[in-house]
């Protein structure tokens, strides 16, 4: 065990009681199980090289690798989003667990909810990864926890069934070998990414397939090796982006530049805007040619593009425009209005097409988890149905109530 003074262990134990009820507070914990998990796992003893403030503060991450390019490739998620995810996961002493994606810190909080009698096993495609989340097991008490190297798209066989797969990492596709490896009534917790948006999805199966029960908003670094993201990304213009994951989606780098230097449209909608993530995700799955649009400060500072692109926004596109969804002060509308820009040869038709989704979603949708998920593994059908999105080895429908 790495020796620590007394102060430094008084200090964590009062940060991680300040935490757990911190996340009770928000609703992140609304289990006894989850919130005595994060009570008694030494969260600090998983990032050596971070203060005790950051490590039990409710949203802030921990780098763990980069990649040549300074991007992280691994990370300890942050608390609220760990505990969201167990809290979907709903886990019992005496399951079998499999982790996707190792950090060493949810395996020991997966300890803790399965007990002795349980079975937790933790898998990354990264040696380095591996070693130091074994390290870190073992210097918190965590010795139970088995540590694999492999593919985490392939799963661990040699463990299956499992009650319960929870993955760690951004994920563009379901395998095979996920829904093969739950027992009859197990439980899959997944960051799954359309279209550049991330939801934690909790799926149930549900005969040869799957069914969500919750999903939530998230981020994750994304997937490596065999499950990495087929994505298209292209850059307009300095500070200007597009990106999709849908190869049907026409993306002319050039046409949709010179369409931002055409005088904007600017289309209001007359519908309430407000619950973003849960507009987004709507907006996303259901524009028929969506791209997400991301602009630097400096592009928006400058009046080319509204401020709903600096972290992200569904865009429709056409080969040669391009409209966005932004939106004004109205107290009519409950405080906010929804609204489109649109630039381009094009623009009417985008601008009509999407004020009318944003009127649709006020009137029928607007609320949170009023969207179910399935996802239908192998040979998509045809047609393909409503509000379906193509993977490699099925398809994700999403139907809204």
């Amino acid at each position: 065990m790495t020796a620590v003074d007394d102060a430094t262990v008084r200090d964590a134990d009062r940060l991680r009681a300040e935490m757990v009820r911190a996340l009770r507070d928000q609703d992140a914990i609304t289990s006894e199980a989850v919130a005595a998990a994060f009570a008694m796992v030494p969260r600090h003893l998983f990032a050596p090289e971070a203060s005790l403030k950051v490590v039990y503060d409710l949203h802030r991450i921990v780098p763990v690798k980069k990649d040549d390019n300074g991007l992280n490739v691994s990370v300890m998620s942050a608390a609220h989003l760990q505990a969201v995810m167990l809290e979907q996961a709903d886990i019992e002493p005496g399951m079998k667990v499999l982790e996707i994606g190792s950090g060493g810190v949810n395996a020991a909080y997966l300890q803790e909810l399965v007990g002795g009698d349980g079975e937790v096993t933790t898998v990354d495609i990264d040696g380095d990864i591996v070693d130091r989340a074994r390290l870190c097991l073992d210097d918190a008490g965590y010795t139970l926890v088995k540590t694999v190297l492999a593919d985490g798209e392939r799963g661990v066989p040699e463990g299956a069934p499992y009650d319960r797969i929870i993955v760690t990492a951004a994920a563009w596709d379901i395998p095979r070998s996920w829904i093969d490896g739950l027992t009859e009534k197990g439980r899959l917790v997944v960051p799954l990414t359309v279209c550049g948006t991330t939801r934690s999805i909790a799926f149930d199966r549900d005969g040869e397939g799957l069914v969500s029960r919750s999903y939530r908003l998230a981020h994750f670094v994304p997937m490596q090796g065999e499950g990495a993201a087929e994505e298209r990304k292209a850059l307009l213009r300095e500070g200007v982006v597009v990106q999709t994951d849908d190869g049907r989606v026409p993306l002319n780098p050039q046409a949709l530049n010179h369409a931002l230097d055409a005088p904007r449209l600017v289309r209001w909608s007359g519908a309430a805007w407000d619950l973003p993530d849960e507009l987004e995700l709507y907006l996303t799955l259901n524009l028929p040619s969506v791209v997400r649009l991301h602009a630097a400060k400096d592009v928006v500072d400058q009046g080319l593009v509204n401020p709903s692109a600096l972290v992200g926004v569904s865009a429709l596109v056409s080969e040669d425009s391009i409209a966005y969804r932004t939106r004004r002060d109205n107290e009519d509308t409950g405080g906010f209005e929804s609204g489109v820009i649109a630039h381009g040869p094009q623009a009417e038709a985008l601008a009509d097409q999407y004020s009318e989704l944003l009127r649709r979603w006020a009137e029928h949708h607007r609320r949170r988890g009023a969207v179910t998920f399935r996802y239908l593994p192998g040979p998509a059908p045809t047609p393909l149905p409503q509000n379906a999105v193509l993977r490699r080895h099925g398809i994700v429908t999403a139907s809204w109530t």
